[in-house]
């Protein structure tokens, strides 16, 4: 049976975020390597791809407040076309790699309120699906019709998307393995949560911290919230966190599909 997926290759995976507008350029063909390897694995697989802005987008965007209204207008430019650069590098190496990804960017058609999206283009991600093609979103600026302003998060584009297109898997890959009873930057002692039930993510609430970086989407917390929320609205889609620091490991979560080498939220 033919399987739809998204997956999402987080900017602390793919930049460093302590250094502005520092690619991680061995992990991006990497891991653009291991998705066309899976593609080529798999002819029933089909994939719309994401990725966040790391250290472009998110450092420019906190300096001049673009995620809830500019202080200064000439930041939401700036903020723009940093995630661009960033995306201009990852459709590089798919494209490099073999995969015929084509790069959206959100801000050309998102509307958003209050920080939410509310629109957005669908008919280029079902058209470039239906020729065999793969869709790339990126986290971006957006104009807000209460705040002016705002940055659209990769998982809010796939919230979005899985609405319209019914997913059967989304894969969040970043640099740990999921989610963690702690930060596991900071404590050795953090223990990885292999199973997370979305109608009971109230009592995780106290692991969820931030991220150990600046985001200006809200972390670690916002990210399992959203995912959360779609599993209850969509009790056949299945969200993984996995790592991508370890080689090999995002080729074969999407070569099996039922296989939770990391953090798995289920209804």
């Amino acid at each position: 049976m033919a399987e739809l997926a998204f997956v999402k290759l987080g900017g602390s995976l793919i930049t460093d975020k302590n250094q502005e507008a520092t690619a991680r350029t061995d992990v991006i063909v990497r891991l653009a390597e291991e998705i066309q390897r899976a593609l080529q694995a798999r002819s029933d697989l089909s994939l719309v791809l994401g990725h966040g802005s790391g250290s472009f987008g998110h450092i420019t965007a906190e300096r001049y407040h673009v995620q809830n209204g500019c202080n200064d207008w000439r930041g939401y430019a700036y903020t723009g076309a940093a995630a661009n650069r960033l995306n201009r590098i990852v459709t590089d190496a798919l494209l490099t790699a073999g995969v015929a990804a084509v790069s959206l960017q959100a801000s050309a058609s998102a509307r958003c309120r209050s920080g939410k999206l509310m629109l957005l283009a669908m008919h280029p991600v079902k058209e470039l699906l239906r020729r065999g093609l793969v869709p790339l979103v990126y986290g971006d600026v957006a104009l807000d019709d209460e705040w002016g302003s705002t940055i659209i998060s990769t998982e809010a584009t796939f919230g979005y998307l899985a609405r319209a297109l019914r997913p059967q898997r989304i894969v969040l890959v970043g640099e740990v393995e999921g989610v963690f009873s702690s930060d596991p930057f900071k404590d050795q002692g953090a223990r990885l949560i292999p199973v997370i039930e979305a109608h009971q993510l109230e009592q995780l609430e106290w692991v969820l911290g931030g991220s150990h970086a600046v985001d200006v989407t809200g972390g670690m917390r916002s990210k399992v919230q959203m995912m959360a929320q779609l599993v209850r609205e969509m009790p056949g889609l299945r969200v993984s966190l996995v790592s991508g620091l370890r080689p090999g490991l995002l080729e074969h979560v999407l070569l099996n599909p039922d296989w939770n080498p990391g953090t798995v939220i289920m209804p």
